[in-house]
């Protein structure tokens, strides 16, 4: 499935997700044993967000980082945008995530004019993208001169020691989970798929710099397997 492209590959994602949205927030615990938690208060912290400022999360899903957003950010407008509706759907029934404005949304063509946003952030989405460059593109768009965009991805795992072990958890133990727990195995060997087929952590802020983002950087988490992504665009 990850080797799809174009408008076949945004359909399949678009299913994939819609299919897996119930027990999405707990595979996502289960195959990071909760890590998951910890890097999404880390997107919001690089996001710098001043108190009663802006925050677009695409690709949001069930709004996760754009609650980590309001918990952190004092009077934040957090605007949580994707095209997988059913994942959204999923995130208005808890009662914490009300404050969030839901919103359908597709990276590579933002419903919003230049310069709304104090900070973009996503998670899991540049993998999934048909045109990355496109992507962030459209999110410098949308964010303020001197605001930030800042990316949660995976990274295809590392040459070492570990190597052999991660392989075995992407393409088993997170397969068998899907099918276990969300019912849904093709998905969750899609999903490792396009993570050992994505680009390199550097190639991913090659883009961004290309695109006009600059003091871009990044961290690795989770034995380098797991990456967050940061640039500012130009301006104040």
């Amino acid at each position: 499935m990850a080797q799809l492209t174009g408008a076949e590959r945004a359909k399949y994602v678009q299913g994939m997700f819609a299919g897996i949205a119930g027990r999405y927030d707990l595979m996502n615990r289960l195959m990071t044993g909760g890590q998951d938690v910890r890097w999404r208060r880390y997107v919001i912290r690089q996001a710098q967000l001043p108190p009663g400022g802006s925050l677009l999360d695409i690709a949001t899903g069930t709004g996760e980082i754009a609650l980590e957003g309001l918990r952190q950010t004092p009077r934040l407008r957090a605007v949580g945008g994707d095209f997988t509706l059913e994942m959204m759907q999923a995130g208005r029934q808890r009662a914490e995530r009300q404050a969030i404005r839901w919103v359908g949304a597709d990276t590579l063509a933002l419903p919003f004019p230049d310069d709304t946003f104090d900070a973009v952030t996503s998670g899991f989405l540049m993998r999934n993208v048909i045109d990355v460059p496109a992507a962030f593109r459209e999110q410098t768009r949308v964010t303020r001169p001197g605001g930030r965009v800042v990316v949660l991805e995976s990274s295809p795992p590392k040459k070492n020691a570990l190597q052999p072990f991660i392989r075995f958890h992407l393409n088993f133990v997170i397969p068998t989970l899907g099918r276990l727990i969300a019912g849904h195995a093709d998905a969750y060997r899609y999903l490792p798929e396009s993570t050992q087929m994505f680009q390199e952590p550097e190639s991913l802020a090659a883009i961004m710099r290309q695109v006009g983002l600059v003091e871009v950087s990044y961290r690795l988490f989770m034995f380098g397997t797991i990456a967050v992504h940061v640039g500012r665009k130009r301006g104040e």
